[in-house]
């Protein structure tokens, strides 16, 4: 379990220095645009008297490797778990770059863990989206609602441009 620095539930979580970098680092990976409306969206977040108690948006991948993304596409088929993406390694927005135009967020909560809400992955998609409008968000979508993942569209291949 991730360690906290703020165990207090009256108060905002706080990351590590560790945990810091490894966002920071993140962060770096992802196109310019996303970086700067994840930044927006998170400094408004965490100036909202409300909101930045409930947790803290962190993001949880940017790149990955094809193998990586092999991984996931296995979790619910041939490995136990849940699906969680269907897109296989190449094939996914987190596979470009970096820069890489995809970022999946969750949320550190005050007693170290972590959360996908859906409820808190809505909220933090409107900050997104009004950060820039060419944001879009998973949740959004009508097949797979993939709540944790953020996109800017690119020119690419064919199909939804998604992923």
């Amino acid at each position: 379990m991730p360690r906290v620095l703020s165990g207090r539930l009256d108060q905002p979580p706080r990351l590590t220095v560790k945990q810091l970098a490894a966002q920071a680092q993140r962060l770096n990976q992802a196109v310019p645009y996303l970086a700067a409306a994840y930044r927006q969206a998170l400094n408004r977040w965490q100036g909202d008297p409300v909101l930045r108690l409930t947790g803290r948006p962190i993001i949880t991948e940017c790149y990955r490797s094809s193998e990586r993304q092999n991984e996931l596409f296995a979790l619910g088929r041939s490995k136990p778990g849940l699906i969680v993406t269907y897109k296989r390694g190449g094939d996914s927005k987190h596979n470009q770059g970096p820069p890489t135009p995809a970022i999946d967020v969750a949320f550190q909560l005050a007693d170290g863990s972590v959360s996908w809400s859906g409820l808190l992955l809505s909220k933090f998609a409107r900050l997104m989206k009004a950060a820039d409008a060419r944001v879009v968000w998973g949740g959004d979508w009508v097949t797979f609602k993939d709540r944790p993942h953020f996109e800017v569209l690119t020119a690419g291949k064919g199909g939804d441009k998604r992923g």
